[in-house]
Order: structure tokens, then C-alpha cells, then sequence
């Protein structure tokens, strides 16, 4: 019985529910119409056989729920390993991502619409990665740990916005966060992070935060930690929205562009990363070539039962026994044929040793 599992056991509480009907069936008043001489008038055979169509139906109904149960029989249990990195995404969703300085199918889009497409990429196209997300703006916080649910993360992405949080950009304190993310022990060899990477993005110069970028830096440098950083925005006077009281836009103006460049560059370069710019067309091919050069990590063995299913074995007489006892039922209902009002029997069973009495239509008995 060992090898034996239900997939979904919940199904077993309509067991409870059958046995109650049972029971309050066999309880119900059952109003009664005293014929003289009925006892003379019963047959056995037909009695005894009123209590097959409920229990056959009782039977199919246990049936059925134990099928409903997918009992199952495990026949093998699998382990595939797999290799790959721990990318902890930290994303900037500070209000200078609104700025509108690039262009898509010749319509204008914010920095924000820039990168997004590069964080896709990343859940998209890397099933065989962890990966989590950071996003800051005035503070830093975990949207998400390191997964292999991809499907999930992906959701989770569709809620950002500009906004969400307080503004400001406090790269330093991400990058923290991320830090943090990424912190296991068994994942280090000799105080160095095995296969670990942040991808910092972001349009702007620190302003904000507990931690400077440059402490952050030294603490990935420190843990072996590769920063790739992707810088979103143009140099100079770049357009800006202008929103009402009611967040609504209505119109433009030209404010200057707060990319630090250097500081970006900084980062990477001290780290082991690179830089690159989020409206280059190879920046994506570019960023992944560059975390693949590293050596991968093998993960936790993920298990697989190859199990066969049972369902068909108990639903298949299950579901014949409730047909059986509904043919049944509607038989004995066509065999029955009540007497009409003021209508008796033509023959009355006599007394035993006594033959039958002919009676005539509307004589008395």
C-alpha cells in the first residue's frame, strides 16, 4: 500500500455525506394505508428486491468518490539535477523613469517601457536560472526571491509602476537588498558567492538611502559578486510629462538627464561586470553572453514520481452501478400499477388451503 497515493484525498469527505443519506433514509416516516388482509396479498420476491436499486446506487457513490480521490500508483521516482545562475534583477522605478526620451515604431516611450523589455528577456528566456527582483526608488525592497517560477515572477512584473514607491534613487540600498537576496552559505567557496550576479537597472545618480553605492560595490567586490549594470536615458535636456492634480498629462517640458555614466561604469568594472545601454539593440544578447562566461552552479535535485493512474478503475463500475439502479428503479416503477380511485382487485388471495375468489367490478368483498 506503500506505493499507493491520492492526489486529491479531499474528494473522501463525500463519503461522510453518502453514509448520512443512508442513514436518514432508513429513518424517514413513511406514511402507511392499512389494507385488510394485506399480509394474504404479499409476495417476497418483490419485496426484498426493493433494496437492491438504493444499494447499488450507496455503492457507486463510494465508488465514484474514491475515483475523484486519483488514486494513483507510484511506479518510480526520479531526481534531475540541473545547473544554471542565481540573478537577482534590481530594478529603479524612481519618478525620472517617466522621462521620455526614447523612441519605439516612431511613437515616444518612457524610460520605464525601455527597460521592461530587458527584464522580460531575462524571465523569459533563462527557465534554467533563479532569479529574483529588487525594486527601489526612495527605499529598496524584495519584490520577489530567488524562483524557478518564472510563470509567477512574470505576474508579479505586471504590478510595477512608476510610483509605487516613494521617490528618490537609492541605488545603494538596492544593491544591498540584492546582497542580501543572494546570501548562501552553501552556495560559497572560500567567502566567495558561487554563480551569483546582479543585474543593476537604472536612470539615474544616487541621491537617497542608508548605503552609497560605492559601500554596496565593495561589499559585492568583497563576495565575489559581479554587478552588470544597464543604464536607461540619454544625455542632456530630455522631455518630461507634465500631470495634473489628477495624474492626467498634459504636456511636456525639458528637464536635464541625471545618468551617471561613470558611476555606473564604476560599479561594473570593479565588480567583474560590464555596462550597457538599455536602447542598445544588443544589450540583451550582449548581457547574457557575458553572465554565460561564468561557471554555472548545480541546484537541488528536483523529484518526479512516475505514477499510474486508477480513476478509470473505480469510476467506470462506480458509474454502471448508479445506471444499473436507475434502470431498476424506473422497472419497478412500470411493473407497479396503482389501482385507480374506487377500482378493487378482481381476485383476492384466499386463506391458506383456499383457492381465489372471483369477485365481480363493484361487488363487495
Amino acid at each position: 500500500m506503500k506505493d499507493l497515493v491520492l492526489h486529491d484525498p479531499w474528494w473522501l469527505l463525500l463519503l461522510p455525506l453518502v453514509f448520512a443519506i443512508v442513514w436518514l433514509r432508513g429513518r424517514r416516516s413513511i406514511p402507511v394505508v392499512l389494507v385488510p388482509f394485506a399480509a394474504s396479498w404479499h409476495r417476497p420476491s418483490m419485496g426484498s428486491g426493493s433494496r437492491w436499486p438504493a444499494g447499488l446506487a450507496c455503492t457507486g457513490l463510494v465508488l465514484l468518490s474514491v475515483a475523484l480521490a486519483r488514486p494513483q500508483k507510484v511506479e518510480d521516482k526520479r531526481e534531475v539535477r540541473s545547473q544554471g545562475y542565481d540573478i537577482v534583477l534590481t530594478v529603479d522605478l524612481s519618478g525620472s523613469m517617466l522621462a521620455e526620451d526614447y523612441e519605439r515604431d516612431g511613437e515616444r516611450i518612457n524610460r520605464w517601457q525601455a527597460i521592461k523589455p530587458v527584464i522580460q528577456a531575462f524571465i523569459n528566456d533563462r527557465p534554467d536560472d533563479r532569479i529574483g527582483i529588487v525594486v527601489f526608488s526612495g527605499r529598496a525592497y524584495t519584490l520577489a526571491p530567488l524562483t524557478f517560477d518564472h510563470d509567477w515572477l512574470a505576474r508579479q512584473t505586471d504590478r510595477l509602476h512608476i510610483g509605487l514607491i516613494e521617490d528618490g534613487t537609492a541605488i545603494g540600498d538596492g544593491l544591498g537588498v540584492a546582497l542580501t537576496r543572494l546570501q548562501q552559505a552553501a552556495r560559497e567557496s572560500g567567502n566567495r558567492r558561487q554563480g551569483a550576479f546582479i543585474v543593476l537597472l537604472t536612470d539615474g545618480a544616487n541621491n537617497r538611502g542608508a548605503l552609497t553605492p560605492q559601500q554596496a560595490t565593495d561589499i559585492a567586490k568583497s563576495r565575489g559578486i559581479p554587478i552588470y549594470t544597464i543604464g536607461a536615458g540619454r544625455d542632456g535636456i530630455v522631455p518630461f510629462p507634465v500631470f495634473d492634480e489628477q495624474g492626467n498629462k498634459v504636456g511636456m517640458r525639458g528637464l536635464p538627464s541625471d545618468l551617471d555614466e561613470g558611476a555606473l561604469r564604476d560599479i561594473s568594472s570593479a565588480t567583474g561586470g560590464q555596462f550597457f545601454r538599455a536602447a542598445e539593440t544588443d544589450t540583451i544578447k550582449s548581457a547574457f553572453k557575458a553572465i554565460d562566461h561564468a561557471q554555472k552552479i548545480e541546484f537541488q535535485a528536483k523529484s518526479y514520481l512516475v505514477t499510474t493512474e486508477l480513476f478509470w478503475w473505480l469510476a467506470a463500475p462506480g458509474s454502471g452501478l448508479l445506471l444499473l439502479a436507475a434502470l431498476l428503479t424506473r422497472t419497478a416503477g412500470r411493473a407497479r400499477t396503482p389501482l385507480r380511485a374506487g377500482q378493487t382487485p378482481t381476485h383476492l388471495p384466499a386463506a391458506k388451503g383456499l383457492g381465489a375468489l372471483p369477485l365481480k367490478p363493484g361487488s363487495p368483498a
